[in-house]
């Protein structure tokens, strides 16, 4: 039966670069091509394949070039696949009887030295409205560009070497990728156009090209390649890395061990690893590991046992088995038109495909062959539903034999674009807006054997409709690398990483994935690898020693329970019980000499204020609070104020008891009770003025202060008002520094018990104590100035009660003798003498 109608299925087969220029040809000058398969049927699917290549034009020029027979024609045999995956699925469609009832499919196979939009495209070229009737069994090629990305990414290879064709889709890849590659921190070390006339006869010309190539397989920092082309390109390669290890290893023994093959390549879809005849004994090997995106497939039930029961028997009417047969097998049929060469085989039709090695013919369905298998039953189901269609309105109309003789190209596209169908695999078929297939890429892992064969392990898949940034799943953990690599996966950088700790640092003048890695300032960290800089821990947190990753800071302050808290609190309670012991005694002894002459109700103010001294150093230690932060500072100046107005007022009263002990004195009306209590008050009311004013305008709160320490936060004390503060130490040292003058001067009159010689030493110690506070205050933070204080504090007081008051305690206690009215009588009344003998002296002289 005559066919009704012709549909073209343009096959995505790989483009051949190696092929002759042909002119224009006339009907009358048409060269009878020989490469074809023709299967009659009701409907015939035509479809165009590249199965030839001529690795040797010689063009005579004595006859037209397409009436020119070719003697040294290369049969890609791994192509042949392609075939049959078309003539499988026809088979089947014809065994099928839900789909196309009573109708017979067809095909007419020929071979084409061209090919259209292969596989995967670039997105520029898809333009529906110029080709409605375009659709394309692969993904876009902009997705190829993301899952080439994202795998470099994944491996942190950031120093890549790019190989490409010399044609428009090279430059369309190359300048595609490289914006790519900018925005994922990823370097292209360089750009390398492979040419596409390749001549495999002139050797000297690929001696000289491969010998241009050294420097990029010389340099082990590149280890991983991106390989764009055709299927010329890794024959190319593979010459291309043959020639380069073989001339240079024999030439130049300086070069031994330097060079390496041992690449990662990671390959395009539109690449096959593919060798001619003149290749296959070539060592598959060198590509051992490499990582290929490849157009989605599944096996298909029973392909394969398609593919064991294919010789050149059963399918009289192929006429590319015959030469594929030959070459594949390297055998010759008797029949062949050329006598057999001396040394090759008969060909007997029992070879079997499955012996074959990879590179010569696969087994497994490959993403091309899927492709081709899915075209064919989409063609399929558009047609069944055009037939479904009019089935019905046969039925409605009463007519006779259903017929799609007279069926329109654009019928079909308008069921094209909505068809949806599960192949054989169970995959769902439908077409995008776009006219596209869009099944994503597998990325396949190539092993190598010895004996030049190989299989693809899946390792990954790319999934378009994934959410961005998830769309490629990968596991490396079944990849099998290179074997000449010492460490896996193998690093491809430009130079080492920037480990955490360490910020990268630009090279002036080179690419930005050549840097130097600069160790993190003081107080900042990184805690990844190739950090363009360093940061500051989030607050509450500092970096450790290594500056690679922060550690929590602890809260710090002068607790009960640390060793300098309980040092010091120790130190404030016995000195405490020192001072109430000295109370003690004076009151025990009130009535004793030394007592009543050293004004006993002063001393007993004195007393107190010292003991209330050293118990508000207390206040200081422990977290703080409101009321600890409100009081402390009050306490501690209004108490020492106290303190100090005292001492004062005992100079005063030893100065004015040795002056108004003179006839007729002014100052002998003012040694009355009253005098002592109304310095010691004014003085105090004062202090209590500046504290209360403090508290009252800029109180002292509880503050964290999480900077001054790197390791620390700080639980303190804000004073509120710095000024404030000063003023009361300010004021105290006023104080003393008055005490200090007057007992000075006192220092030598005829007091009992030397009583102004002991104020000046106390108020010497007082303000010696006080005045180193003030810059080592200034110079610490947290608990150690906390302990500045209290220590300040502490010694301060103790320099009052063990100058003042120790000495008479010791009289007291160890020397009561000398504690009698006689003798204090006595010892007046030597210094009265003595002072007026001295004065008589330094008046005479």
């Amino acid at each position: 039966m005559t066919a009704g109608m012709l549909l073209l299925l343009l096959l995505p087969l790989p483009h051949m670069m190696c092929k002759p220029d042909t002119m224009m040809c006339s009907k009358s000058e048409t060269f009878h091509n020989v490469y074809q398969w023709y299967k009659p049927g009701d409907i015939v699917i035509g479809g165009i394949a590249t199965h030839i290549a001529v690795l040797f034009p010689m063009i005579s020029f004595k006859t037209h070039p397409s009436q020119e027979p070719w003697n040294d024609l290369i049969v890609m045999t791994k192509f042949y696949q392609h075939i049959l995956a078309l003539v499988f699925a026809v088979n089947e469609l014809n065994e099928n009887h839900k789909i196309l009832p009573n109708v017979t499919l067809g095909f007419h196979i020929y071979d084409s030295f061209y090919d259209i939009s292969y596989g995967s495209f670039e997105p520029e070229e898809d333009k529906r409205t110029d080709f409605p009737s375009f659709y394309r069994m692969a993904s876009n090629q902009a997705f190829q560009y993301q899952g080439i990305v994202q795998l470099l990414f994944y491996f942190q290879w950031k120093w890549v070497g790019i190989l490409t064709s010399s044609d428009d889709d090279g430059e369309q890849f190359s300048r595609n990728l490289e914006p790519l590659f900018s925005q994922n921190g990823i370097c292209p070390a360089f750009i390398e156009i492979l040419t596409d006339t390749l001549d495999f006869s002139d050797f000297e010309q690929l001696f000289s090209v491969s010998l241009s190539k050294i420097p990029f397989f010389l340099d082990i920092k590149v280890n991983a390649f991106v390989l764009d082309g055709e299927v010329l390109s890794i024959m190319w390669v593979a010459v291309l890395l043959r020639v380069t290890t073989a001339w240079i290893l024999l030439s130049d023994v300086a070069y031994k061990g330097k060079i390496s093959v041992g690449k990662v390549w990671i390959t395009t879809a539109q690449i096959d690893f593919i060798f001619t005849t003149i290749q296959r004994n070539w060592d598959i090997q060198m590509f051992h590991g490499a990582l290929s995106f490849n157009i989605h497939s599944k096996e298909l039930p029973g392909f394969q046992t398609f593919l064991q029961k294919t010789n050149p028997q059963r399918t009289k009417a192929d006429g590319f088995i015959k030469d594929f047969w030959e070459q594949a097998f390297e055998c010759t049929f008797l029949l062949s038109s050329n006598d057999p060469e001396e040394g090759n085989k008969l060909c007997t039709g029992e070879e079997r495909l499955e012996s074959l090695p990879g590179p010569v013919f696969e087994m497994g369905m490959t993403g091309h062959s899927y492709s081709i298998y899915n075209a064919v039953y989409s063609l399929a189901h558009a047609l069944h539903t055009l037939y479904i269609s009019r089935f019905k309105h046969r039925e409605n109309q009463n007519e006779g034999r259903i017929s799609l003789s007279d069926v329109d190209p654009w019928q079909l596209h308008l069921i094209l674009q909505t068809i949806s169908f599960n192949n054989s695999a169970r995959e769902e078929i439908v077409f995008n807006q776009h006219g596209e297939l869009d099944l994503g890429f597998d990325i396949t892992n190539l092993v190598t054997f010895p004996n030049n064969s190989f299989v693809r392990i899946k390792v990954g898949w790319f999934d378009s409709h994934a959410p961005l940034g998830q769309e490629l799943s990968f596991d490396q953990y079944r990849i099998n690398w290179h074997r000449n690599f010492m460490k896996v996966p193998p690093p491809s950088v430009c130079n080492d990483n920037c480990l955490p700790g360490y910020s990268m640092e630009r090279k002036e003048g080179e690419k930005f994935c050549c840097y130097d890695c600069a160790p993190c300032p003081e107080g900042m960290f990184s805690n990844e690898i190739d950090m363009d800089k360093c940061i500051t821990c989030p607050e509450g947190h500092y970096p450790n020693k290594g500056q690679d990753q922060c550690i929590p800071k602890m809260t710090s302050f002068l607790s009960f329970q640390e060793t300098l808290g309980i040092i010091l609190t120790f130190g404030a309670l016995f000195f405490s019980l020192i001072t109430a012991v000295v109370l003690g005694i004076f009151r025990m002894y009130q009535d004793t000499p030394i007592v009543k002459a050293n004004n006993q109700n002063l001393s007993y103010v004195l007393l107190i204020s010292i003991l209330f001294c050293n118990l508000c150093s207390l206040l200081f230690i422990g977290q703080p609070n409101k009321v600890t932060c409100l009081f402390r500072q009050a306490a501690f100046g209004v108490i020492f104020s106290v303190a100090v107005s005292s001492v004062l007022a005992k100079t005063i009263l030893v100065v004015l008891a040795f002056v108004a002990s003179k006839p007729r004195n002014i100052f002998r009306n003012w040694m009355g009770k009253g005098l002592a209590p109304l310095i010691v008050s004014v003085c105090s009311l004062i202090q209590v003025i500046i504290c209360v004013t403090w508290v009252g305008t800029s109180p002292p709160f509880p503050n964290v202060d999480m900077h001054s320490k790197t390791e620390e936060i700080v639980l303190e004390c804000n004073d509120g008002s710095v000024t404030m503060f000063y003023c009361v130490l300010g004021y105290m040292g006023l104080l003393a520094l008055v005490s200090f003058t007057v007992a000075f001067l006192a220092r030598k009159l005829p007091d009992s018990f030397n009583e102004a010689k002991f104020i000046t030493f106390s108020m010497f110690v007082f303000c010696s104590v006080w005045l180193s506070f003030v810059p080592t205050y200034l110079s610490t933070r947290g608990k150690e100035m906390v302990a500045v204080e209290i220590f300040s504090i502490l010694a301060s007081s103790v320099a009052l009660l063990g100058c003042i008051f120790l000495p008479k305690c010791y009289i007291i206690i160890m020397r009561p003798d000398l504690n009698t009215p006689s003798r204090v009588r006595e010892y007046l009344h030597c210094a009265s003498r003595d002072r007026t003998r001295n004065n008589l002296y330094h008046r005479d002289h």
